[in-house]
């Protein structure tokens, strides 16, 4: 039998219970797929991040309950909090390599976690039937990521009373669908629906944001913004556009630590 640690991590909030929720399981070296996968749908969280520490970097995987994803901010952001507080030498700069993402650099200043990923490429498609199918709610706009989609909204009150339509939004041909519109106390405000790779909504999706910070800095003409996810936890998070790169910062609590056996 095999142990492995398990840390729960609430992040995106300086509150447990709050925030989104990611487990991180530290390995010193990798486990097959069906495992890595076997332990997330255990953990049955919207992630679950393994990572390796390597010489000079770590390296990151993300898994679903039903399959591996290209990139989790959330889950980045757990596993950072993790290494720079059970990690020996983990200072205020994390390097991490995923290999279907590539380098993500984690900063840390005053148990604030800045994550710095690459920047989303959009491109506007017409309101087809199935995307207006998606919600309950008439969008003014949509958009086509490397991942998902983004439909963008007139009110805060219509993101907040949305009710999707999870079976259509699964038929997508993306991993999940971004909601958002300006917001009332932050620049704007979001939900994210991803049932295609096991997860309804995610309370907090960090890299949902690397979609939605270049929509909003052209639209509100700033490179410096303040967001809230919408869903029942909520969650705040810091972002910045830097040209090709984009900053998702925000804090963390940790909930659980552990072994689990294999």
């Amino acid at each position: 039998m095999q142990t492995i640690p398990i840390y729960q991590v609430d992040t995106f909030t300086t509150e447990r219970f709050k925030g989104n929720p990611a487990a991180v399981c530290p390995l010193d070296a990798w486990l097959d797929d069906d495992t890595l996968l076997a332990i997330a749908a255990e953990n049955n969280l919207s992630e679950t991040a393994f990572y390796v520490r390597k010489e000079d970097h770590f390296e990151i995987r993300w898994f679903t309950p039903a399959t591996e994803v290209d990139l989790c901010g959330h889950a980045t952001l757990a596993s950072a909090y993790v290494m720079t507080h059970f990690e020996p030498d983990v200072t205020a700069s994390i390097a991490l390599f995923s290999p279907r993402s590539g380098h993500l650099n984690v900063a840390v200043k005053d148990d604030v976690y800045s994550l710095d990923f690459p920047t989303d490429s959009l491109q506007e498609v017409a309101l087809s039937e199935a995307l207006l199918a998606t919600t309950d709610k008439k969008p003014l706009r949509a958009f086509r990521g490397k991942t998902d989609y983004l439909l963008i909204f007139e009110s805060q009150a219509d993101i907040a009373s949305m009710k999707p339509n999870l079976q259509t939004i699964a038929q997508l041909d993306a991993r999940g669908l971004i909601v958002s519109s300006a917001g009332e106390q932050h620049d704007f405000v979001s939900r994210f629906f991803g049932p295609a790779v096991g997860v309804d909504e995610d309370p907090v999706c960090g890299s949902a944001h690397t979609t939605l910070i270049p929509y909003w800095a052209a639209a509100l003409e700033k490179d410096q913004l303040r967001a809230y996810q919408l869903s029942k936890r909520g969650g705040e998070l810091q972002l910045g556009l830097h040209a090709e790169r984009v900053s998702i910062a925000g804090a963390a609590a940790l909930y659980l630590k552990g072994e689990i056996y294999i």
